[in-house]
């Protein structure tokens, strides 16, 4: 299942969009420490589509998606 997120992004003027932090529906802030590739790409486990970013947020990898105008996360299984 997608989970949507509010992102802080910066937008260079060369028309890059770098995402800086992502807001969780709890209030809680995670900022990216690494962008390790942006492409775009499907998200396979989700559905959906866009401009892919293989993120570090903390100790982990993980796949931030712009759809369009929407951020998307790839949700964890529980």
């Amino acid at each position: 299942m997608k989970q949507f997120v509010d992102v802080i992004c910066v937008h260079y003027k060369n028309g890059k969009v770098w995402p800086v932090c992502i807001l969780w529906e709890d209030g809680m802030k995670y900022p990216i420490d690494e962008i390790s590739e942006i492409r775009p790409a499907a998200s396979l486990k989700n559905g959906g589509s866009g401009l892919r970013y293989t993120c570090r947020i903390r100790a982990s990898w993980r796949h931030l998606f712009l759809d369009d105008d929407k951020w998307f996360i790839e949700r964890i299984a529980s």
